[in-house]
């Protein structure tokens, strides 16, 4: 039987998502083309985006790659526009671009906290500074990453701490600032997830990969994360199904809050 495409879950519906190049943000980017929306991939890293972008069309998708340092508030205003100009609208941002550096307060140069405070907690004020007036023209919604180092906090991650648990309020600030504009604002708040960025943290901590990756299974359900199960979250949130929810924070960790 041939399926129905209008009824995928985002039928007509046009996505902006962040950090789309790898890990979490192209799972995302490519479960929200799955499920009909089309989608514009942000990335810093051009042959990352491009290649993500170029999967989702191959698959008979609509899908647009843009470079943007979303630390700086021009690239955020020129996303919005190019997805805007590609495909006629914006239903849904998912801000989900990220760095971590691995130090103590005391190891952490001023240069590392800027750069993961901006990338990690800026860019969402600017991307949905840029994205709210034209989301509010049919309601929409937003759904950061933020982490669950944001809600309680690990050892040698005082930035990434810092910049994630920013994350979570201002999500819940911005839902009580717009929600009369029927945008809904929710977060994600992972666990260890399989993606480049955790293997990188083993070498930040000077571990073997290996054992940095077992270490960060331990917990209730016994393994780390899969991209893809933080898509489904992403796709849950920015769906019809979670049409009275704002605010929210989804925690999704295996248990490892727990």
């Amino acid at each position: 039987m041939t399926e129905n495409p209008t009824r995928r879950v985002l039928h007509g519906k046009v996505a902006l998502v962040t950090g789309a190049g790898s890990g979490i943000g192209r799972a995302i980017a490519q479960r929200f083309a799955e499920e009909g929306a089309a989608v514009c991939l942000a990335d810093v890293n051009e042959a990352a985006g491009s290649s993500g972008a170029a999967e989702i069309a191959r698959q008979g998708a609509r899908a647009q790659f843009v470079r943007s340092d979303v630390s700086r508030a021009a690239d955020c205003a020129r996303a919005v526009e190019e997805t805007i100009a590609a495909f006629q609208a914006l239903d849904v941002l998912v801000n989900c671009a990220g760095v971590i550096r691995r130090a103590t307060v005391t190891e952490l140069s001023e240069a590392d906290w800027d750069l993961v405070m901006d990338v990690n907690a800026k860019s969402v004020f600017l991307m949905s500074r840029a994205a709210i007036p034209h989301l509010a023209a049919g309601g929409g919604c937003i759904v950061n990453i933020a982490s669950g180092w944001g809600l309680a906090p690990g050892p040698r991650a005082a930035a990434y701490c810092a910049s994630k648990a920013a994350v979570v309020l201002l999500t819940k600030a911005m839902a009580i600032d717009h929600g009369a504009q029927g945008i809904r604002v929710n977060c994600i708040c992972p666990g260890d997830t399989d993606t480049p960025m955790l293997r990188q943290e083993a070498s930040q901590m000077g571990q073997p990969e290996a054992k940095f990756l077992a270490d960060a299974a331990r917990r209730p359900l016994r393994r780390i994360g899969r991209p893809e199960e933080i898509a489904g979250a992403a796709l849950f949130l920015a769906s019809d199904a979670a049409r009275f929810i704002t605010g929210a924070t989804l925690v999704v960790d295996g248990g490892g809050l727990a």
